[in-house]
């Protein structure tokens, strides 16, 4: 029988159950005492003043759009090459996501790519930081203040992640994480919002507390959802925070193994992050000759990939963007390469030495090496 290699399996254990546990023992199911602990941990990693949790990544970016009154008539700038969920959460809010192009060696957005799809209704951009990487915010920061406009980061894929010692999501007004099941610390499902801004962070605390701030009341003074967690994802969150030095050099171990196995393979290169990042790898982002028969070979060998996102503006659900923005067909040339070129190959806290040989003799055999 073939070895199976799988693409990621989250880093929770004995731990995160017995964490978990507690919240039966203390009859606490609900956002309660594991929340509050997780949230100042959370501010105290990212050295940021105002935090809240949200249910996902997506709903996150959503309510700190919604809390910069970001609304119909608007657009943000979102990255090409992004999940969906960045501009789906545009869309959520009635205004229009529109999309720039990515550096093509980093992956990331910049000032630059950014400059050429601002118009009279933007309001907003939104730098993504891909794959555990932080863009070039000092430049992105400096364009944004120069036109008046909001920053908006999602920063799902970097938590822990800093760009010139400054963690990421903390360069705009507001900064966007997520917790799903492959980032780099997980409560299964969860999001989070940090700012600095007093203001703000009262906007976010009525929208996502169903226009109220105390749980308890009836009366509600502003229109909110609730996007509240509860306590068992915050316990997981807990444990998981207290172990982000420990998942975040497993995972950098193993992309150093990569490194210097696929080093001698010249059709492969790494992705780097920007000069200035730190790097906590999503996955084993490679730039591959004959990208799509690799994946195909690799597959019949078990190895699970995936491929790099899709690019936004090709996106059948947001098809109805071009009627009314035609672009240049070039416009997206970088998203559409690194799409067309890029592989995720699996990369997780705990992957054994011997899986990583398995995938790397399995890349030289295909390029009959």
């Amino acid at each position: 029988m073939k070895r199976r290699i799988i693409q990621y399996r989250p880093s929770v254990g004995a731990e995160e159950y017995k964490s978990v546990g507690g919240c039966f023992e203390a009859n606490w199911l609900t956002e309660g005492p594991k929340s509050d602990a997780f949230l100042e941990g959370l501010r105290d990693l990212m050295k940021v003043k105002h935090a809240c949790f949200a249910p996902n990544g997506t709903l996150a970016l959503y309510l700190a759009l919604r809390a910069a009154k970001i609304g119909p008539g608007d657009e943000v700038i979102v990255p090409d090459f992004t999940f969906f969920g960045s501009a789906s959460a545009v869309e959520m809010t009635g205004a229009v996501p529109v999309f720039c192009d990515i550096d093509r060696d980093t992956l990331q957005t910049t000032a630059s790519h950014i400059e050429r799809s601002i118009t009279p209704k933007s309001r907003a951009i939104m730098p993504v930081h891909i794959y555990g990487a932080v863009g070039e915010m000092d430049a992105i920061a400096d364009l944004a203040r120069s036109r008046s406009l909001v920053i908006v980061e999602d920063a799902a894929q970097a938590v822990g992640v800093h760009f010139r010692d400054r963690h990421a999501g903390t360069f705009g007004e507001l900064g966007c994480f997520s917790f799903f099941a492959d980032k780099t610390i997980t409560t299964g499902e969860g999001g989070l919002v940090v700012t600095n801004d007093d203001a703000l962070y009262k906007s976010l605390r009525f929208l996502r507390n169903l226009g109220r701030v105390d749980r308890g009341s009836f009366v509600h003074p502003e229109m909110g959802y609730n996007f509240r967690i509860t306590d068992m994802q915050a316990a997981i969150g807990l444990v998981q925070l207290s172990r982000l030095a420990e998942i975040a050099g497993k995972k950098q171990k193993i992309l150093h193994h990569y490194r210097s196995r696929l080093g001698d393979v010249p059709q492969v290169r790494i992705i780097d992050p920007p000069v200035g990042s730190t790097h906590i790898p999503f996955r084993a982002a490679i730039y591959a000759e004959r990208a799509a028969d690799l994946t195909e070979f690799l597959g019949a060998e078990n190895v699970e990939t995936r491929s790099f996102f899709y690019p936004l503006h090709l996106q059948p659900a947001f098809a109805y963007l071009s009627d009314s923005r035609p672009m240049p067909s070039d416009a997206f040339a970088n998203a559409v390469y690194a799409y067309e070129n890029g592989i995720c190959l699996p990369l997780y806290p705990g992957m054994p030495e011997d899986d990583v040989d398995y995938v790397c003799d399995k890349i030289g055999e295909f390029y009959g090496r």
